[in-house]
């Protein structure tokens, strides 16, 4: 008997630990996502194109400049 209580109380901590850190890690994530996004649209994007466009073009860049790279 004591046993099981121990056990509820165990599932108890782990399911309250383990929403927590679901909550923090979407708070920082949501926070970093956000000002990412926010310096992309000011700095980053060029005429007319939107901020998922812009993400998708510097990460073509990236990928060219990585692969030229390679090849020295």
């Amino acid at each position: 008997m004591a046993k099981s209580r121990l056990v509820k109380a165990n599932e108890k901590i782990a399911e309250k630990v383990v929403g927590g850190y679901k909550k923090i890690e979407e708070g920082a994530v949501g926070g970093f996502n956000k000002i990412s996004d926010s310096f992309v649209d000011q700095f980053l994007t060029k005429d007319g194109e939107s901020i998922e466009e812009a993400k998708a073009r510097l990460a073509e860049e990236q990928k060219a400049r990585q692969m030229k790279a390679m090849e020295k």
